[in-house]
């Protein structure tokens, strides 16, 4: 398999009044499994259904309901931690994690601390040209989601929504490898792709399917002694998991600086203030009594059905982006765009299969992503297909059509769609290339421009004046290499 050759970064210095820190952070990623029904039951996991019709008597801990493991929801779990280069613990057990709040029907929430389903793993987080931050996962384990507080429906009233209740979470949990807040976010960014070319969450951040707990603590800068760390909670936006760390960050190193210490909490980012505010301490491990959930058995694999999965996963990001890099002779950062989603990946390689993989690479992120992104749409809505695009790109490979009248029939395709072949004999686009027809435009352009004619013998440059004017002559029609030639022998400038 091809790969690309990476080097990690510098960590990002930051300058404090007394002196120069770095930062040290870790992320907890909460991604909702792709699947029909819940982690325990058989409710439905739809997003926007009307508030509290998802739910199964489990969900809402009815008494003598028993949770049943969904096996897919499993499956899926597995499936990102083989994307993930993670060690799959064929042994995992499901706890009880104890706090009281009012959507959270059980009083409990079910998950796993001491056996989780998936071990240790890596990713590899793109940071530009030759640059890559290798961050490790800890472990990943499955729990479920718990329900919604709703507070702005009434001035004195609460509401309770128990759609999520239930529905299966990955606890994804790295190592504090992540040295700035751009890292971070491109991490997350990362994963999400990974965990959506593998199909294992939607990462519509949106949604809430994919939001980070984001652990920030700084250090003086070489020192390699962790600092005291907060927890930034639910953070659903790339943007906001900038601001929030960069914030954080030069909070605590104020603190630092003025001879406080920084207190171990949970906080909050208000993105309207553009600060973090304290929520709760933080709590350890043992504030929320932990035990092995008694209803549910152990989780016991067996390696064939791991084996199964991992012989059934698609080619992911970063080794689609390395063949790319090697099949189509294109740059990295090329790659990147293409392979950034399934999707668009799927796409570009129906349009390159056959013909000229740069040609491709070019028309289909300069013009149809150009176009995609300036009218909002994603890939998904492109009113050309790759059967339209791969055909415009023959047109011009056969020298039927020049690159300025592709774009003309681009833009047909764009607003009325058709067959690129069809749309040039029709209109008749088809290029000029006869050479008598082609000398006889130039002819009548230089006879009646006689003196710009005899000041391009004395300056040469002159002569792409008389190719825009015979192209223009010709609609744009005439091959413009050959125009060019043309000219230079009329005029005697060769």
């Amino acid at each position: 398999m091809a790969e690309l050759t990476y080097r990690e970064p510098d960590p990002k210095v930051i300058a404090g009044a007394k002196g120069d820190w770095e930062m040290v952070i870790g992320l907890e990623v909460h991604a909702q499994v792709t699947s029909k029904s819940k982690l325990f039951s058989g409710a439905s996991t739809a997003f926007g259904a009307e508030p509290n019709t998802n739910v199964s008597l489990v969900d809402a801990a009815m008494p003598g309901m028993l949770p049943v493991v969904n096996e897919f929801c499993v499956e899926q779990a597995v499936r990102s931690g083989l994307g993930l280069k993670a060690a799959i613990n064929r042994y995992s057990r499901f706890d009880r994690k104890n706090y009281f709040y009012p959507d959270l029907p059980q009083g409990y929430q079910i998950s796993q601390l001491y056996h989780p389903i998936v071990g240790e793993g890596e990713v590899l987080v793109d940071l530009g040209p030759g640059l890559a931050r290798k961050v490790r996962i800890e472990r990943i384990h499955l729990e479920q989601d718990a329900g919604k507080s709703i507070h702005d429906l009434d001035p004195a009233l609460s509401f309770v929504d128990l759609n999520r209740t239930g529905v299966a979470l990955m606890e994804i949990v790295s190592r504090p490898d992540i040295r700035g807040p751009e890292e971070a976010a491109e991490y997350v960014r990362k994963l999400r792709q990974i965990l959506r070319y593998l199909g294992t969450c939607d990462g519509n951040m949106q949604e809430g399917s994919l939001r980070a707990d984001v652990n920030v603590s700084v250090r003086p800068a070489g020192s390699t002694d962790l600092g005291t760390r907060c927890e930034i909670k639910n953070m659903n936006s790339m943007r906001f998991i900038v601001q929030a760390i960069e914030f954080e960050a030069r909070r605590q190193i104020a603190i630092l600086e003025d001879g406080g210490r920084i207190e171990q909490e949970t906080r909050l980012y208000d993105p309207a203030r553009g600060e973090t505010r304290s929520m709760r301490s933080k709590e350890e491990a043992h504030d929320y009594r932990y035990f092995p959930d008694p209803d549910l058995l152990p989780l016991e694999l067996d390696q064939a059905w791991i084996d199964a999965i991992a012989a059934g996963l698609p080619e992911l990001p970063d080794a689609r982006k390395a063949r790319f890099v090697l099949d189509y002779g294109m740059t990295e950062y090329d790659a990147g765009v293409l392979t950034a989603e399934v999707a668009s990946a799927d796409y570009f390689e129906a349009v390159a299969r056959g013909r000229d993989g740069k040609a491709a690479a070019n028309w289909v992120i300069n013009e149809l992503f150009g176009r995609l992104n300036r009218e909002g749409h994603g890939i998904e809505a492109s009113p050309i297909g790759p059967g339209q695009l791969g055909g415009l790109l023959d047109l011009i490979a056969s020298g039927e059509i020049s690159g300025k009248i592709a774009k003309d029939v681009f833009e047909i395709l764009w607003t009325e769609g058709g067959e690129p072949a069809a749309i040039v004999a029709a209109r008749g686009l088809r290029q000029v290339t006869d050479s008598g027809a082609i000398e006889a435009a130039v002819a009548e352009v230089v006879a009646a421009n006689p003196e710009k004619a005899a000041q391009a013998l004395a300056k040469p440059a002159l002569a792409g004046w008389f190719v825009g004017q015979v192209m223009k002559a010709t609609g744009g029609k005439a091959n413009p290499q050959a125009v060019q030639a043309a000219v230079r022998r009329k005029l005697g400038v060769e």
